[in-house]
């Protein structure tokens, strides 16, 4: 009777009033930084995944060093955001693809894929010290690219994979959008490298969390305009950990390129609504987002 009465204070007349978690988020202290905190807290958040921001717009790491700077600021705006707002803030710490196919043309792919794989070492040291929580955003270009310079994103994303084996952690990755492919590709690397398939969680993902979309990989959903209908249809076909993300850029000159910070509590309402509509009781819905919200990141992040 006191879990019934407890979960019954979590969702009343569709709203949700427990954990809200975005998993995937960056943020940069020369833009809004604090200020989309506290939309996003102000809006019903408790807690995010902070992901290292490359420097896309200024100058990206010629050696580790950079990497070193880049990656402590990361783990330093997390402890100010707990400090100033009280958030659960989990820390994803790694070189992005992207970074590594625009340094060829400057470093050339030997030596810009040499320093890519020593900043993932650098990243798992801070998450063997426990300053840090998963490793990414990693994985390969979202845009055409060569056939060389495919070939050798697919090469050291399956030796990555292998390092978090090994370390066994989680990693959030940054793929192409193709579907279900990409999927059953990224669910092939992981069997090939030994890495669970729930570790491997295919970061901005299609709202389609069925099994036979996923191929067992985790997912941070895109939940952008037009998710909610698909997660209600898939959700109950769902093998494997999913959460919401909003891939907060904190960049004011692209103010529309992805989702805004208070995105995930609006979602996460218009979700329960949706699946109550559907016929869901409410201790099914709740039971839902205690997951995405509040297991399923634990599971995945230790946080």
């Amino acid at each position: 009777m006191k879990k019934a009465l407890w979960r019954e204070k979590m969702l009343e007349r569709g709203n949700w009033n427990g954990p809200i978690f975005d998993q995937h988020m960056h943020l940069d202290r020369t833009n809004r930084f604090l200020d989309a905190v506290s939309d996003f807290s102000k809006s019903g958040g408790t807690g995010i995944m902070l992901v290292h921001k490359p420097a896309f717009s200024g100058k990206l790491p010629s050696e580790i060093r950079g990497y070193v700077e880049a990656y402590s600021e990361t783990i330093s705006m997390a402890e100010e955001i707990r400090a100033s707002h009280h958030l659960d803030v989990g820390v994803v710490l790694g070189p992005h693809p992207v970074a590594w196919e625009k340094q060829i043309e400057e470093l050339g792919q030997s030596r810009s894929s040499e320093l890519h794989m020593e900043a993932v070492s650098l990243a798992l040291e801070f998450i063997d010290s426990g300053v840090a929580h998963c490793l990414g955003e990693v994985g390969r270009p979202h845009y055409p690219v060569g056939d060389e310079t495919w070939d050798k994103a697919n090469e050291m994303l399956l030796e990555i994979m292998s390092m978090a084996a090994s370390a066994k952690t989680s990693i959030q990755l940054h793929v192409e959008e193709n579907n279900e492919e990409t999927c059953f590709e990224l669910s092939q690397l992981c069997k090939s490298s030994g890495l669970p398939l729930e570790n491997a969680i295919r970061h901005y993902a299609p709202p389609d969390v069925s099994a036979d979309f996923t191929h067992g990989l985790s997912a941070t959903v895109n939940v952008g305009k037009g998710s909610v209908p698909i997660l209600t249809e898939t959700v109950s076909k769902a093998c494997a950990p999913w959460g919401m993300e909003t891939d907060y850029l904190d960049d004011r000159n692209r103010p529309g390129a992805v989702l805004g910070p208070k995105t995930v509590p609006k979602r996460t309402n218009e979700l329960c609504t949706s699946l109550l509509s559907a016929g869901w009781d409410e201790y099914d819905v709740e039971s839902l987002m205690m997951k995405i919200h509040s297991e399923w990141p634990k599971s995945l992040y230790g946080i």
